[in-house]
């Protein structure tokens, strides 16, 4: 395989979204560090995919808890006489994470989660790449630890080899790249102190491009239209709850701006498999989307669909409307698809596989490995492609400067 001009290592790899960006532009990878065993197989076949011998394929993706004292040698063997230009990568992110800490009694201030990072700096002061990018949760700017704010010992950790941005500028929304799905995520990117190069450079490459539902006139100016989920999947086929068939046929019958990037040479649909749920949530799930409404709307006009659990909260059934962007796709989709129920209320289910990996912007012959619940876990936990991209596409004008 020719071998491109920059190289990446991918640290928490997941599934692979973030390298998928990187992979579309010609990058190389070296090297994904990933705990999760399906993970690792839905890595492996991405880059039998994009051409890897079965040999780099086997000494690149390394399966293995980051913390072990093997990563390092391990990396290095499949590094070898390369030279590193990009380290990637997030920690997982529960520790840091609103949503987690409110779940738990000390604040997840004792997760040995929180302090990841360190390994992901351990291994960037190693390999000392031009860039790096790292990617997390919003709530990494608000997390502390024994009464010190998380994010600064981020920033003087990843400091010391790099330069880095003020952290006002490092809260993206993926919905203005492009991504049919609002999410927040922080971005930290920095830049190798010997480089000729500033942080807010890497930072004013990377424009937005779409304005979003609550965009003011103003401010829409020479941006695009979100991009909405009927634009992202409404040219899926409908299927009935607890369809399990993993591939059916498949012609693309719309096209638009979304769909040129998620388009497959295929005339096969892999994944489109949803769960089942018992009448009552069906009902639940035809009667909101049929009404545009909210659950409290439901639980005011149809008193007789009460949840039996009275600690069910306002959010805990969403309709994911077709003429907005979708909510944040999430890893908790591996447990319920309350949150993610279809539009068409003549379907009566929760999102498929094939529909989150769309709303995360995963183009359709990207296939994930394990049973459904593993598949959404990855999807949920992924950084969208299509926004990993337009990392890669500004870093990749940066690393040509030098």
């Amino acid at each position: 395989m020719a071998r491109p001009n920059y190289t990446f290592i991918d640290l928490f790899a997941g599934c692979g979204g973030l390298s998928e960006g990187f992979y579309k532009l010609g990058y190389t990878a070296l090297a994904h560090v990933e705990i999760d065993k399906f993970c690792c197989e839905t890595l492996k076949e991405r880059m039998r995919y994009y051409g890897y011998s079965e040999n780099d394929i086997a000494k690149s993706v390394i399966h293995q808890d980051i913390t072990n004292d093997e990563v390092m040698s391990q990396l290095k063997e499949a590094v070898g006489d390369a030279t590193v230009d990009l380290i990637i990568g997030g920690p997982p992110c529960q520790a840091y994470s609103s949503a987690g800490r409110a779940r738990d009694y000390n604040g997840m201030k004792k997760d040995p989660r929180n302090f990841l990072f360190e390994h992901y700096v351990k291994i960037l002061n190693e390999f000392l790449p031009k860039f790096f990018v790292f990617e997390n949760v919003t709530g990494i700017l608000s997390a502390n630890v024994n009464n010190e704010p998380i994010i600064d010992k981020v920033f003087a950790e990843l400091g010391k080899h790099y330069n880095l941005v003020d952290p006002s500028r490092l809260e993206f929304n993926m919905a203005e790249y492009g991504v049919p799905q609002v999410r927040r995520r922080i971005i930290i990117m920095g830049v190798r102190k010997d480089l000729n190069i500033t942080p807010d450079e890497l930072y004013d490459s990377l424009k937005k491009t779409h304005y979003l539902p609550d965009t003011t006139e103003g401010d829409k100016k020479k941006l695009k239209k979100f991009i909405s989920v009927k634009e992202a999947i409404g040219d899926l086929p409908s299927i009935p709850q607890g369809h399990k068939s993993k591939s059916i046929p498949f012609s693309y019958s719309t096209d638009n701006e979304f769909i040129s990037w998620v388009k497959n040479d295929e005339n096969l649909l892999y994944d489109h498999v949803c769960r089942t749920q018992n009448p009552t949530d069906t009902e639940r799930y035809e009667e909101m989307a049929r009404n545009h409404w909210t659950f409290e709307e439901l639980l005011r006009q149809r008193p007789d669909l009460r949840h039996a659990k009275q600690r069910v909260f306002g959010n805990s059934y969403v309709v994911q409307f077709w003429d907005a962007p979708a909510r944040t796709i999430i890893a908790h989709l591996c447990k319920d698809g309350n949150q993610f129920i279809h539009p068409d209320f003549s379907q009566g289910r929760s999102i498929s596989v094939r529909e989150a990996a769309r709303l995360q912007s995963f183009p359709d012959d990207f296939r994930f490995f394990g049973a459904m619940t593993q598949q959404f876990k990855q999807i949920g936990n992924a950084v969208p492609p299509l926004f990993a991209y337009k990392v890669a596409k500004s870093l990749k004008k940066l690393l040509g400067k030098k």
